[in-house]
């Protein structure tokens, strides 16, 4: 076990007799140091920061830990002799430690169970039939290739796996806090992440843009739209203390930085050196030092967003701007001589009909209008425009008309506006605000300055400041992002594929997914992980080629059953010696109910959505139904990427099933199983809805048959065909059901007078339609509908 790091020895042996008296004499903690304090000169001296308090030097132990060290290159081959079960490298590294326990992989998958496996863990929706039924005929490693090259050229591909890395970055559509305000056009940056994946934008690059897509060569309105990363956390409208408040925003900074990139709780270190890890506050101050230039726009308390664009999109946009408005002025001030003439004839004429004093506030100079000529002057200020038109002349009334007219064209013929995002801008280069260390990380005790530079731990990969020269900014950020993407920088890409492989299999093959540091877990198979990560980057960093190569292995192709011959000897299923079976995300039930019931919506991006919230919910609020709108049927229809994530008002469903808390870095989401989620998944109005349109269109597709209705609800829920005993099964519960429909009918209570009782064929079509709703709804609760195996 690490050693502790704590104090320095001089700080601990003075706090330990500081302790003791205390407990000895039952003196204050700090009787003995207040009893000293008799000059302030000599105090002032002793209150002097030692460099070695705030900093460390890894010891020759810290840098021998695995994840500190260079990434080690393994060839597959040399691993295990070659088996035909061996189909991607991948199978290699899981086979050797599968021998080693003398563990055989556990058989292939059904057909039709990889293929719901892969298109859910892809695109985050199951396959249709005649998907399933052409694979079926042929389940080949070619068409399996196809499949896979398929599924990560589908758009859903970037809203499944962003939705993924929507959850590490901690996005959320609101600030948080009481008011929990939104965060203005931040969707962007969500619409940015979705496009990035589906163009398989190179990670180094994804990274890159993200810490500093304004600092880059070439910025575009995409790579500005991406620094919103920077600005997803918490933020409050109302602080105690704006200095804490600004400390508190680049903490946020650091904290998602330093887990989402590099796989450590650097945070730790922001107000003692890391108690456990070798990572000190100069460390966390070195770090947060590249983002010290970063200037929140804001009017007041009002957060703002800022247009984006390329450079030449600027330019353009200006020169068009400069254009407009010398034409607006231009006409303006040919039109207002004239009004001005008007005005000032019918002020002095005395012919009009308002009151005096109201005519005599007219005539005083704005600023010397008391507080009740002011009100007096709005109140009447649409009678008085209508008294000026009515005293121009008819050649007056002509050119006004005749200049208003060319004023609308040239109004008309303004410029389209910037895009607009909800990104940070930086200081002027002079004037970046100093870095300090604080003791005990309070930023009102600044105890000695810091610099931008990287932990002592990584600096075996170096770092180089990009030249600030003849640049808008600081290129802090961007020296960082290069830092990061090094490709021998030995967490970057270790981090990101074990993001993915946590993605495909349940557990990362880290299972600390945001800590590879000393207090994380080691790695299950260290030589996979460090060949994957190579892969990433001799790959170019693409993420698609790391998905292919994982997806297309036997490892991830075997079946899920826990053998018996297994026993105890892979528990835990950390060898892999079958697929974890897992629980469906939030998203993708909702998402699989919607495609199901045929009404989800393919459109793509904008502005968040607002599914229907109930009144309990929305009244439980501290301004109830504040910050919640309405959105159409075909907008809440859309994938639930797009559903309108607000701090304080989860959507009820989504909280439940463990959307993961909005506010820190998540590396790994929930999965619990408690009694309200079946509860809701039975008696919720949005569960009874999603039944009642399933229901439906059952009825319309095969209106007179209930075996085809059964069999088409097996096809369209769990992506199969019924057994002849579950097509048997299905029909006795519509039977029952309609039974016991019909007698609830025929007991209950007859028609107010005057009104015709409904008609037999009236009341058989509801029962019909009742009792296969409520076969829906037992089919979208069926555990095979929400796990996949």
């Amino acid at each position: 076990m690490k050693r502790l790091r704590f104090i320095s020895t001089m700080q601990a042996a003075k706090s330990l007799s500081v302790i003791l008296a205390w407990v000895a004499l039952g003196l204050p903690a700090h009787a003995e140091e207040e009893t000293k304090v008799s000059d302030p000169s000599s105090q002032a001296a002793a209150d002097q920061p030692d460099a070695e308090d705030f900093d460390l030097q890894p010891t020759a132990e810290d840098l021998e830990y695995w994840s500190f060290q260079p990434m080690q290159r393994t060839a597959p081959e040399s691993l295990t002799p070659s088996t035909d079960w061996i189909q991607t490298p991948v199978d290699a590294f899981i086979l050797k430690k599968l021998d080693e326990k003398r563990i055989a992989p556990s058989p292939p998958a059904a057909a039709q169970t990889w293929l719901r496996r892969v298109y859910l863990d892809v695109i985050g929706l199951p396959p249709t039939r005649e998907a399933v039924e052409a694979f079926e005929k042929d389940s080949s490693f070619p068409a399996r290739q196809r499949v896979v090259d398929q599924l990560l050229n589908d758009p859903g591909y970037g809203v499944r796996w962003g939705r993924k890395w929507l959850d590490v970055v901690r996005y959320a559509d609101t600030n948080g806090y009481e008011r929990d305000g939104d965060k203005p056009h931040v969707w962007r940056y969500r619409d940015y992440v979705i496009d990035a994946l589906n163009r398989d934008l190179p990670f180094d690059q994804f990274l890159t843009e993200q810490l500093a897509g304004d600092e880059i060569d070439h910025p575009t309105a995409d790579s500005m739209i991406a620094t919103t990363y920077l600005r997803l956390g918490t933020w409050d409208d109302e602080p105690a203390d704006p200095a804490v408040d600004r400390f508190d925003q680049l903490d946020d900074i650091v904290k998602s930085v330093s887990a989402t990139f590099l796989g450590l709780t650097l945070n730790c270190a922001r107000c003692h050196n890391h108690k456990f890890e070798p990572l000190s506050q100069m460390d966390y101050a070195g770090i947060q030092a590249f983002f010290e230039p970063l200037q929140r726009p804001q009017n007041g308390r009002t957060d703002l967003d800022l247009p984006v664009g390329s450079p030449e999109e600027f330019a353009t946009f200006n020169a068009a701007q400069f254009r407009y408005e010398s034409a607006l002025k231009g006409v303006q001030n040919q039109l207002q001589p004239l009004l001005d003439q008007v005005y000032q004839r019918h002020l002095n004429s005395g012919q009009s009909k308002l009151s005096p004093e109201f005519i005599a506030a007219l005539k005083l100079e704005a600023g010397k209008r008391n507080d009740e000529q002011k009100k007096l002057i709005e109140h009447h200020q649409v009678a008085w425009q209508e008294e000026l038109r009515q005293t121009r002349t008819p050649l007056e009334q002509q050119q006004i008309a005749a200049f208003e007219t060319a004023l609308a064209g040239v109004k008309q013929a303004a410029p389209a506006a910037m895009p607009r995002a909800y990104i940070w801008k930086e200081h002027d280069k002079a004037s970046i605000p100093a870095t300090y260390v604080y003791r005990r990380g309070n930023p009102t005790s600044p105890a000695a300055p810091a610099q931008p530079r990287v932990p002592r731990i990584l600096e075996q990969t170096p770092l180089a400041l990009v030249s600030s020269e003849n640049r808008p900014t600081s290129m802090r950020r961007l020296s960082l992002a290069k830092w990061l993407t090094n490709p021998e920088h030995p967490l970057t890409a270790r981090v990101m594929v074990n993001r993915i492989w946590q993605g495909h299999f349940g557990e990362g093959i880290v299972r600390t997914e945001n800590d590879f540091g000393v207090m994380g877990s080691a790695p299950t198979h260290p030589e996979l992980l460090d060949w994957l990560a190579r892969y990433l980057i001799e790959k170019k960093w693409s993420l698609k080629e790391l998905h292919r190569v994982i997806l297309l292995s036997n490892t991830y192709g075997q079946a899920g059953v826990r053998r018996p011959e297994v026993g105890n000897k892979d528990l835990s299923n950390e060898l892999l010696s079958r697929y974890p079976s897992r629980r469906l995300e939030a998203e993708q039930i909702r998402d699989s109910l919607l495609l199901a019931n045929g009404r989800l919506n393919p459109a793509m991006g904008g502005p968040g959505v607002y599914p229907k919230i109930p009144d309990t919910v929305l009244a439980s609020q501290s301004v109830p139904g504040n910050g919640w709108g309405k959105s159409s049927d075909a907008d809440v229809s859309k994938r639930s990427v797009y559903i309108h994530v607000k701090r304080s008002l989860i959507v009820p469903m989504f909280e439940l099933m463990d959307l993961p808390d909005t506010t820190a870095p998540c590396e790994q989401r929930n999965v619990s199983t408690i009694p309200t989620q079946a509860l809701t998944l039975l008696n919720s109005e949005f569960m009874n809805d999603e039944a009642d349109y399933l229901a439906n269109r059952l009825l319309q597709e095969s209106p007179n048959s209930p075996s085809e209705q059964i069999s088409r609800a097996y096809w369209l829920t769990l992506s199969r065909a019924a057994t002849n005993e579950e097509i048997d099964l299905g029909i006795q519960f519509l039977q029952k059901q309609a039974e016991k429909l019909r007698q609830e009918s025929a007991s209950s209570v007859p028609p107010k007078e005057g009104e015709a009782p409904p008609s037999a064929a009236d009341i058989e079509q509801r029962i019909t339609r009742q009792s296969l709703q409520a076969f829906a709804l037992v089919m979208l609760n069926l555990n095979e509908f929400v796990y996949v195996d």
